[in-house]
């Protein structure tokens, strides 16, 4: 199928798609680039993104079993959103602790 036996939907289509992601030009490199620095992560910055994950797997465990439990009991409107960001902030600080020691060891 060549360019002129497509329908116009598809030619637009197209137009777009590459004049929005086939644009961008590869970044300049980074004045403190080093061939030996690729890939190193410091310890502290692996301490940091295992609270970060941990804490975003607690907050959704926290909404799931925080919801459930509050409707359980027959929460509503504020009381509700009370416990169950009480549960969210809760479960994310216990799981992004025990997230960021793990990851803490491994350093």
């Amino acid at each position: 199928m060549d360019y002129q036996s497509r329908s116009r939907t598809a030619k637009i289509f197209e137009y777009i798609f590459i004049s929005t992601f086939c644009t961008h030009k590869m970044p300049a490199v980074p004045a403190g680039y080093q061939q030996g620095q690729v890939g190193k992560i410091r310890c502290w910055d692996r301490v940091k993104i295992g609270f970060a994950m941990g804490f975003t797997v607690g907050m959704v465990s926290g909404i799931v079993f925080g919801g459930f439990t509050a409707l359980r009991y027959g929460l509503r409107g504020r009381e509700l959103l009370s416990t169950v960001g009480k549960s969210v902030v809760s479960a994310g600080g216990t799981f992004g602790t025990f997230m960021a020691i793990g990851a803490a060891i491994r350093c």
